[in-house]
């Protein structure tokens, strides 16, 4: 039996979610794919989860920046964060890692998770961000201490999307991807990679729409800007689609692509960790670069050990 850490796996952990409700009793309405219990019931997602595989989980993209000052945004953070932690704990066997959140609209906070919280705890395994925070890019000067601490610290971020809110057409299947691919020009424009040489970004959904336009990138962008759109490293999330993972892997190469699901999202009821799976099988590569891809690029990154 082949381990497989699953790298991008999402929890709506309950104490969060019930906080969360508390500010907006309408977030279900507006964000209908939480109200997937597998995202809440750890007993239920024990019951759907494959034996061979074991889960990096991190909070859906529900904020607490976006109701709340920064310091009470932060307080509810690290309760958050608390959370999360005693969930890997205590769930060790199925869980691999968690990934903190950051309140972004307190950034010495933020930064405090990635120096301490993180760095204090071995179960953690990075920060998530978003392509957009409080309306902005995830690139905008004001975030770039979080940026500039993660690499110094050697914590990686995980890059999730979100709806830009100024756009009246957003729609869970194609903006998203924009949205990640958007925000990956606006890092690499923004010079990160050079400025933070240690930066580590694993982005969600295969690197979103970049391998298809591998070209436009390569003859567009000056030569630096596109070697380092190579420098992300991206997850398996494309719910199968062998081709796409292809291309995926001809772009980033085998090194810089993680399984990640998803899960429990994307296929119901618990998500579509098996048709990734079994894509990867299929791909035409080594069994050596599958193992690579499984669990092992997963484990050099996070640090995580056999």
């Amino acid at each position: 039996m082949t381990l497989k850490i699953d790298a991008f796996a999402h929890v709506l952990l309950p104490e969060f979610y019930e906080k969360m409700l508390m500010l907006d009793k309408d977030l279900a309405k507006k964000m209908p794919f939480i109200q997937n219990s597998v995202l809440t019931d750890l007993q239920q997602r024990r019951k759907t989860m494959p034996a061979d595989t074991k889960q990096i989980i991190s909070y859906v993209n529900a904020n607490p920046e976006d109701y709340m000052a920064g310091k009470m945004a932060a307080l509810l953070v690290n309760k958050a964060n608390e959370e999360l932690l005693h969930t890997v704990r205590e769930n060790a066997d199925v869980f691999a890692g968690g990934v903190a959140m950051v309140a972004m609209n307190n950034i010495p906070e933020a930064v405090r998770v990635v120096e301490s919280f993180v760095a204090e705890h071995p179960e953690i395994s990075g920060i998530q961000l978003f392509t957009r925070h409080l309306g902005k890019s995830v690139a905008d000067p004001d975030f770039k201490p979080v940026f500039e601490a993660a690499a110094k610290a050697d914590v990686p971020i995980w890059l999730h999307p979100v709806f830009d809110t100024r756009k009246p057409d957003n729609n869970i299947i194609f903006s998203w991807e924009y949205e990640l691919t958007q925000a990956m020009l606006e890092i690499v424009q923004a010079g990160y990679f050079k400025k933070f040489p240690n930066l580590k970004i694993l982005v969600h959904h295969g690197g979103a729409m970049v391998p298809y336009f591998a070209g436009r990138i390569q003859y567009i962008l000056p030569q630096d800007q596109a070697d380092d759109f190579k420098k992300f490293y991206v997850d398996t999330a494309l719910l199968g689609n062998p081709k796409a993972l292809e291309l995926c892997l001809d772009y980033y190469g085998v090194d810089h692509v993680l399984f990640g699901t998803d899960a429990p999202l994307g296929i119901l009821p618990a998500g579509a960790t098996e048709v990734i799976a079994h894509a990867i099988e299929f791909l035409p590569i080594t069994s050596q670069e599958r193992r690579q891809i499984f669990s092992q690029n997963a484990q050099e990154l996070y640090q995580l050990g056999d």
